[in-house]
């Protein structure tokens, strides 16, 4: 499959630049690596924003199911390159038949295909803290689906990848299992996730890819990996990157196989870069994700450079795997 992330800075509520800015990331790519592209990916609430404090603060911005600015976006863009586009947005839905219910609110994301149709539109199950002050929890589970030109999919955002809200068990991985029973060719991750490092010792290297939050997304598929399944399946972690108040993006959008235990990498993004992160899954991967039993310490290796970086609380779990994840660039025969 052809594959593309677009990681960019959307900030709160300010829909035409944001709009803007990804057509800005958009133009920059070459034009062969647009052709037969099969997706395109766009973060969680890709346009709106995500940093919202409150319902009456996102309220202006959010869009009906399936038509609002994102819809159209999205539509405009599959007809052109003839792909697939998921975006994620804010979802207020129509009750009206319900009367007298109110309306319904969701983080939520929708693709469409390049016929300009809507082929899914999922609701976040899982909901950050952020989320809590507006949205409702979806309802239909994790979503998964049978996809013309991409096969069987399965669909998460951002938070879907953590125990539920933080309370349940950590080795209950309710995503990872799900996606286990599921065994699909392709699992899409919209995401706007924040980094857990340092502020300032995070922005001293934006060209470099966040190891820390790399390692733990990867932890979160553990499931996945340990079932050591012959097919590879296709993950994309797409997020954003930039800073909404106090909240700084991690970026780090990547493109990876998950096969027999291993994981390979076959595209990476910065933590801080503005970026059509473009692959092909047919050709190799430039590198692969190294476990290690340490438990002391995640170490990455990225092209350029190498870095060790201490385990946040956060990931101190007494999880053998993937406690230690190397980037291993891969040498081009």
């Amino acid at each position: 499959m052809r594959i593309a992330c677009l990681q960019f800075s959307p900030q709160v509520g300010d829909i035409d630049n944001n709009l803007n800015r990804a057509d800005a990331v958009l133009n920059k790519a070459k034009p062969e690596e647009l052709e037969a592209l099969d997706l395109l990916v766009l973060p969680e609430m890709a346009f709106s924003g995500y940093n919202f404090k409150s319902l009456q603060q996102i309220h202006p911005f959010l869009e009906p199911s399936g038509s609002g600015i994102s819809s159209l976006w999205a539509r405009t863009t599959a007809l052109k390159f003839n792909t697939k586009v998921i975006v994620g947005y804010p979802e207020k839905v129509d009750m009206r038949d319900k009367w007298p219910a109110s309306p319904e609110y969701y983080d939520s994301a929708i693709m469409v295909n390049g016929d300009g149709e809507n082929v899914l539109n999922y609701r976040k199950r899982f909901l950050y803290k952020t989320d809590e002050t507006w949205a409702l929890e979806g309802d239909g589970g994790f979503h998964e689906a049978d996809i013309a030109g991409l096969g069987k999919t399965v669909v998460g955002m951002c938070m879907d990848l953590n125990p539920y809200r933080f309370e349940s068990p950590w080795n209950a991985f309710e995503f990872g299992f799900h996606a286990l029973k599921v065994e699909p060719d392709l699992i899409i991750i919209n995401m706007s996730w924040v980094t857990r490092q340092d502020h300032r010792e995070f922005s001293r290297m934006l060209a470099e890819p966040d190891m820390e939050t790399l390692t733990y997304w990867v932890q979160r598929l553990e499931p996945l990996i340990s079932a050591e399944l012959e097919k590879e399946i296709i993950v994309v972690f797409c997020n954003r990157c930039g800073q909404e108040d106090e909240a700084l993006y991690a970026g780090t959008s990547a493109i990876i196989g998950v096969k027999g235990g291993e994981v390979n990498v076959y595209a990476l993004a910065g933590r801080g870069t503005k970026e059509f992160l473009m692959a092909d899954t047919n050709n190799p991967p430039f590198a692969k994700l190294v476990q290690s039993v340490d438990e002391q310490y995640i170490e990455g290796v990225a092209a350029s450079t190498t870095n060790t970086l201490k385990t946040s609380p956060g990931l101190s779990r007494p999880q053998r795997h993937l406690r230690l994840l190397r980037l291993a660039v891969q040498r081009q025969m």
